[in-house]
């Protein structure tokens, strides 16, 4: 052990060293480890520089590990994995109970799981749940948990997936709010209607909202919210429109606290996954969890058919 010291001066250069390959990114190494772009490039040249090689080829098309580097990758990524799951072991043998943190939106949260919490602790007696909550649209790494659900590239390679739920935008209201407004007339100026958006500078969704939501010609009232969990408590209060996403929304659906507020249903043709990071070994409960989440979705998406018209579920 004494001469891997001597061979690596720094050990945590070799973890900011997976974390570039995996990502194919220093500065998506760096958000990871919470440090500057700079701060990585540092760790990497000194790497290289103790090993005499090049470990990258930094190219304008991109990042990508020199055959040393890919050796490298390969023998480093192979320990941490044994590595870490011999410490999972241990943590899991000496703790009450497993813990699973899940990386999941405010408002899949709120109106799709906290309802399922009894039946999840009847499945799941001894599995304690730690949340990581995002407000907004979901975008950011999901590596330091064990499940999470996100958009992803068809390219992305840095994580395991399984079909949740179709992308399925549909405007909806509460049923008292529709019997005092009527139908939102997406190609109309909104007079009388109040929409409920999230505030988010880069995703407006102006295809989904139609000339109703522009605000040049707009007699619309709006409302914007930064947690999309809000938006859609203030649609079921009776507060406006919102565009619900249908992994949110099914089970309010079928309750009848929503209902469609237009015609306007639509199928972006992108699917909503489970994921789990490759980066670690996937444990049996998180696999179990998964398929636990997936069942319960299908189950309601079935349920959903007679609610949303027939073609929503091709995507347009």
């Amino acid at each position: 052990m004494a001469g891997f010291a001597k061979l690596v001066p720094s050990a945590r250069g070799l973890l900011v060293f997976e974390a570039a390959v995996r990502l194919a990114s220093f500065t998506a190494a760096a958000r990871e480890f919470n440090v500057t772009q700079p701060s990585v490039s540092r760790s990497i040249a000194q790497l290289e520089a103790d090993f005499g090689v090049a470990l990258f080829s930094r190219k304008s098309t991109g990042l990508t590990p020199t055959a040393d580097g890919r050796a490298l990758y390969s023998a480093v990524r192979e320990g941490f994995d044994g590595i870490e799951e011999v410490i999972r072991r241990i943590k899991e043998k000496n703790a009450a109970k497993p813990v699973v943190t899940l990386s999941l939106s405010s408002s899949l949260v709120t109106h799709w799981f906290v309802p399922r919490l009894g039946a999840f602790t009847t499945r799941f007696p001894d599995v304690d749940l730690r949340f990581e909550l995002i407000a907004g649209v979901l975008r950011g790494p999901a590596e330091n948990v064990d499940l999470a659900t996100r958009i992803l590239a068809d390219d992305d390679k840095g994580y395991h997936r399984w079909e949740f739920s179709p992308e399925i935008i549909v405007p909806v209201c509460s049923p008292s709010y529709l019997a005092a407004h009527g139908r939102l007339k997406h190609d109309a100026d909104g007079e009388g209607h109040v929409l409920l958006h999230l505030t988010d500078a880069k995703v407006q969704w102006p295809d989904a909202w139609g000339r109703v939501a522009d605000r040049r010609t707009s007699k619309a009232k709006r409302l914007e919210f930064s947690d999309y969990a809000v938006v859609l408590q203030a649609a079921m209060n009776g507060e406006g429109v919102a565009l619900g996403w249908l992994s949110n929304i099914s089970r309010a659906l079928l309750q009848g606290a929503l209902v469609p507020a237009s015609d306007r249903q639509i199928n972006t043709g992108r699917t909503h996954h489970l994921i789990a990071p490759r980066s670690r070994p996937v444990r049996p409960v998180v696999s179990e969890i998964c398929a636990w989440m997936i069942a319960e979705m299908q189950t309601e998406l079935k349920a959903l058919h007679p609610i949303l018209r027939p073609d929503v579920w091709q995507p347009g």
